[in-house]
This record gives C-alpha cells, sequence and structure tokens, in this order.
C-alpha cells in the first residue's frame, strides 16, 4: 500500500466516524435538554434523582421530543413501579391471612394508581390538564397505603412502604411530564 493510499484511507476512516458519531451525539444532548426541562419542572423537588433516573432509562434518554419524554416517564418508569407493588401487595394478601384485608386495599390503591397513570398517558396529546389531575390523584393513593400498613413491622408491610415511598419520589416525575407539556 502506498502512502497516498494510507493517508485516504486514514482521511476516510475518521470522516466515516465523524458522520457516523455526529446524529448520536446530536440525539444524546437533544435528549439531554428535555430531560433537564422535565426536571426543571416546579413538581420536581428532588433534581438530582429525576437527572439520574431519567438519564438511565434508554427510551427517556433517547427521547427525541418533549411528547415522547413523557410517555417514557409515564409508561416506562412509573407505571410498572405501580404494577410491581400492586403485584407484591397481593401476593403479600395470600402469605399474610392477618392483613389480608389491609393488603387487599393496598393491592386495590396501586391497581388505581396504575388506572390514573394509563389514563394521564393517553390524555398527553390531547389535554396534559386532564394528565396532570390524573397523576395527581395517585398521591390520594399513597397515602391510604401509608395509613393501611406504614405502622405495621411484619417484613411485607415494611416492604411495601418502601415500595410506596418509590412510588412518591416517582409520581412527580410523572408529573412534571404533564407540566412540561402545558399540564
Amino acid at each position: 500500500m502506498t502512502s497516498s493510499s494510507h493517508c485516504f484511507l486514514i482521511v476516510s476512516v475518521a470522516l466515516l466516524l465523524q458522520v457516523l458519531l455526529s446524529p448520536v451525539s446530536a440525539l444524546t444532548l437533544t435528549s439531554t435538554k428535555y430531560i433537564n426541562k422535565l426536571c426543571q419542572m416546579s413538581f420536581v423537588d428532588n433534581k438530582p434523582f429525576c437527572l439520574q433516573t431519567l438519564s438511565a432509562y434508554p427510551p427517556a434518554a433517547s427521547a427525541t421530543g418533549l411528547l415522547p419524554l413523557a410517555s417514557a416517564v409515564i409508561r416506562g418508569i412509573v407505571l410498572p413501579q405501580a404494577k410491581k407493588s400492586a403485584s407484591f401487595a397481593n401476593g403479600a394478601a395470600k402469605k399474610e391471612p392477618s392483613l389480608k384485608t389491609q393488603f387487599q386495599t393496598c393491592q386495590e390503591a396501586f391497581v388505581s394508581i396504575g388506572d390514573s397513570l394509563m389514563s394521564a398517558f393517553e390524555e398527553l396529546k390531547r389535554d396534559p390538564h386532564i394528565a396532570t389531575y390524573d397523576v395527581m390523584t395517585c398521591t390520594d393513593h399513597t397515602t391510604q397505603v401509608k395509613n393501611l400498613v406504614g405502622k405495621n413491622t411484619d417484613v411485607a408491610s415494611k416492604t411495601l412502604i418502601e415500595m410506596t415511598m418509590q412510588m412518591e419520589k416517582l409520581i412527580p416525575l410523572a408529573l412534571a411530564s404533564t407540566q412540561v407539556l402545558g399540564g
């Protein structure tokens, strides 16, 4: 290989890498801009948690706009936590006969949170104000769970309270998702 051919190859590879990496860099900057905007909304009281959580979730980190980001937050981050909590409460109701009624009520509360989040997700495009209201109702249900099992000392109740506390950290992200869209 001649030196001119060798130079041509190196320059070609360098240009190809620039072309291939530029869209990724632009996408990262764009999604970071959207994440920063969402995490600056008034409902977010723990901005570092918001930034860390959204940046670590690939669909949020690669969002190409505020609506895809809001959708990723509600449907991909917050809703799965509600479903996981509902499932745990359902299992605890079966394992703890003496607390069955309390755990069933907690399970229903988390199902209601899930329903509210799905409603909010469906309203994001049409009416972010209604979506905001749907997400706000979730806090009533987390309060209900804390009141039901918060003073219990059994392992299942303590685990459910931890899950509820996580839900309470995620709900502001869902609220900010609706707020950033004008809700």
